[in-house]
């Protein structure tokens, strides 16, 4: 158990440096279109949008952990009490579906939520407890265990920790023994014997049936991505002082320059329609690279960030090349099933927004 979430505090750790490492100066790729970002309302008038009050009606505060739509999110909140650490479905109406419970003072998690079709899937640790996945039907019913064989779980702090795709729940873990050998690993959505592949190479899940492998001697930036249905690999073409992060269909590349951060580009991970999306001063706000295959999801630091943690959250629309305006002082940006959400506020008066960026 305790080795489980070694390696997955660790991977995180490396996904979250690898999203703050920065680009490089002007040359003579395209730049980014001129003028200010867009406002989100102007730019997508009947995008589905809510403003949610993060407190429940029971008191505590709600972190959602994957949205199904503009309204309705599974995620966490501890009771009222204090005692224990609830799963719950929250709905338009503010109404709570309780999924499971376990005791705040056995250290639960409940983590990596994942939406495909009518089923959701999420991680459950505790003190003294294996790593297990679990699942429920969106519109109702128990929650039920998948599985307690997860392996050395590997996980990226990406929405592809777990992939639900043809009837069964995917994940990446590390092999037993140490070696450089990534066991892709499976349960059927109704349960049964884990199935389980190896793959050599240090690799994580993207959307499926892709791998994306960390490359290098630090395992930061994506060198291959394979598709396992095909057997085929992709070599992603970068050069000079740039870390890419890719997926199957674009690429985040971050390039260096002198001492400090200068440019962020997109490109296909063979090098094509490579084009410039921000400056030095932007990070990416989420590991996930373009959602959608077309959102890239980007934050600015504003004057008082060292202070307050807050910052710009910006989209930059791949296909309609142009940067949207999210908020001028967000704190903390998510997304997975397509839905992006933030929070602004304090602990006092905390509300999460979010824009359904599937109906863009």
């Amino acid at each position: 158990m305790r080795a489980a979430r070694g390696v997955a505090a660790t991977a995180v750790a490396l996904a979250a440096g690898a999203a703050l490492l920065a680009f490089s100066p002007d040359d003579d790729r395209p730049a980014a279109p001129p003028g200010g970002p867009v406002p989100l309302a102007t730019a997508w008038p009947g995008a589905q949008r809510a403003d949610i009050a993060a407190n429940l009606g029971d008191g505590p505060l709600f972190q959602p952990g994957v949205f199904l739509d503009a309204r309705t999110a599974a995620g966490t909140a501890p009771t009222p009490d204090g005692t224990a650490v609830r799963l719950l479905v929250r709905g338009p109406d503010g109404s709570v579906r309780e999924l499971r419970r376990r005791p705040l003072e056995s250290n639960p998690e409940f983590g990596n939520l994942t939406a495909g079709g009518d089923d959701l899937v999420w991680t459950e640790s505790a003190d003294g407890v294996p790593l297990q996945i679990w699942t429920a039907r969106t519109a109702g019913g128990p929650a039920r265990r998948l599985t307690t064989d997860t392996g050395n779980a590997l996980f990226f702090g990406s929405q592809w920790d777990l992939v639900i795709d043809g009837g069964e729940v995917h994940w990446a873990a590390a092999a037993p023994g140490g070696e450089e050998v990534t066991e892709i690993r499976s349960v059927a959505l109704g349960g049964g014997a884990v199935e389980r592949r190896e793959e050599p190479g240090i690799w994580a899940l993207s959307a499926w049936p892709w791998l994306a492998e960390n490359g290098g001697e630090d395992r930061s930036g994506t060198t291959r991505l394979r598709n396992l249905a095909a057997n085929r690999e992709t070599r992603v073409e970068t050069g000079g002082a740039e870390l890419a992060t890719c997926g199957p269909v674009w690429c985040r590349v971050l390039v260096m320059a002198g001492d400090g951060p200068a440019r962020i580009d997109v490109m296909h991970p063979d090098g094509s329609a490579r084009r410039r999306i921000a400056g030095g001063g932007a990070t990416a706000a989420i590991a996930d690279v373009a959602v959608l295959d077309r959102f890239e999801i980007l934050s600015e630091p504003v004057p008082d960030s060292d202070l307050t943690g807050d910052a710009a959250l910006l989209i930059y629309d791949i296909a309609a090349g142009r940067t949207i305006g999210v908020g001028a002082a967000v704190n903390g940006a998510f997304c997975r099933n397509g839905v992006l959400w933030w929070a602004t506020g304090d602990q006092d008066d905390l509300v999460w927004h979010t824009v359904d960026l599937r109906t863009v």
